[in-house]
């Protein structure tokens, strides 16, 4: 068995590109991790893709224009979790012995395919009813509200918190100004309760790493956990809403592996797609009771000044959502954030850091799949 380390990572600027190649995202994300990294592409053993929209054969036109022929490769799809799906599948080659050094790479370009929200498996139900990921989100906020109490002025405070910090990110696609919690809330209905703009945009982007073993490097991190759980069967019944029990199970096998609790995590880097899902998240990975997750962003805990800072990248409410490459994103994020070299992003506290990515869409599933996994700085 070989201890997985994070060598190196890379990201492209996030925002609507139509005009550019998927290849040219991909290779702008790939060429700063191997720089990063600091290893010759010769010595990558094996390339692992994660992609939803890619065009067929994605992997291999990457592969081309990186001039690294013949090693093996293969391409993840798990929705929105798929970058960080191929980031754990590398962590885990790496663990067996398998390579000594693979590429991981998340790479969409939604811009030529979707103008609003993605349009639904027709084949699903939600699909049928004309239910898109922005509906059944606020289903979840109407539950949450209608068994806790959660308030719009709670969920819009997610969105102030991110969309701030998404100001001091030159790659977050939205950084045009940090609205107020009143002009959140008085953006335009999107499903009720989910305003505009506390919803993620339609984003095209790259991001990449390099996994690989112990080198003796003191800037490589530490992989001290990765945990991936696939969705269990859920409807109206379950106790849940729609996605928590998926995050639940992947940080409860997390934190078994680091030995770590909740409340040892410094910073953080979580799947908020829309407003309610950072509150739910935040809840399944324990960092508040149920129904408590909404008083973390007004109370100041989630600010980047706070005691656990989320998603000090502007999350993917500021920073942008290209599905494939979202995981990616935020492993680089908080990769820079342990690393001290965040810039004016950069927290105070930064011992231990964890990434989520959930991507979910499966008719009566919890969720698609969900990656936790947490890393640390070499003591």
């Amino acid at each position: 068995m070989t201890e997985p380390m994070l060598w190196g990572v890379g990201a492209s600027a996030y925002g609507r590109f139509p005009e550019r190649r998927v290849e040219a995202l991909a290779w702008e994300a790939v060429a700063e991790a191997v720089r990063d990294a600091g290893v010759s592409p010769g010595e990558i053993d094996a390339i692992v893709v994660g992609s939803v929209f890619g065009p067929p054969g994605v992997a291999t036109r990457v592969q081309r224009g990186l001039g690294i022929p013949g090693v093996p490769m293969w391409t993840v799809e798990n929705a929105c979790a798929s970058g960080t799906s191929a980031y754990h599948e590398a962590v885990e080659a790496v663990r067996l012995g398998r390579f000594g050094c693979v590429l991981v790479l998340g790479v969409e370009q939604m811009s030529t395919l979707f103008s609003g929200a993605i349009v639904p498996e027709a084949t699903d139900p939600e699909g049928a009813a004309s239910l898109p990921l922005p509906g059944l989100y606020a289903l979840q906020a109407q539950r949450y509200a209608g068994e806790f109490g959660v308030t719009p002025e709670q969920l819009a405070a997610v969105a102030v918190k991110n969309k701030r910090n998404g100001l001091d990110n030159p790659r977050a696609q939205l950084r045009s100004a940090a609205p107020t919690v009143e002009e959140v809330l008085a953006s335009r209905m999107i499903a009720r309760p989910l305003t505009f703009l506390q919803c993620c945009p339609t984003s095209d982007g790259a991001g990449a790493a390099i996994v690989g073993g112990e080198r003796g490097n003191r800037r490589d991190l530490r992989i001290e956990a990765s945990a991936m759980v696939s969705g269990a069967l859920w409807d109206h019944r379950s106790e849940d809403v729609w996605g928590f029990a998926s995050v639940a199970r992947a940080a409860e096998r997390a934190f078994a592996q680091a030995g770590r609790t909740p409340a040892e995590i410094d910073v953080l880097e979580v799947h908020d797609a829309f407003t309610i899902g950072e509150i739910i998240t935040l809840e399944a990975l324990g960092l508040a009771p149920r129904g408590k997750g909404a008083e973390l962003a007004p109370s100041g805990h989630t600010a980047r000044d706070g005691a656990q800072p989320v998603n000090p990248s502007g999350g993917l409410l500021s920073r942008g959502h290209p599905l494939g490459a979202t995981g990616m994103a935020q492993l680089a994020e908080i990769t820079w954030q342990l690393r001290g070299e965040a810039g004016p992003r950069q927290v105070a506290r930064h011992r231990a850091g964890l990434v989520e990515t959930m991507g979910g869409g499966a008719a009566g599933m919890d969720g698609n799949a969900c990656v936790v996994t947490i890393l640390a700085p070499q003591t």
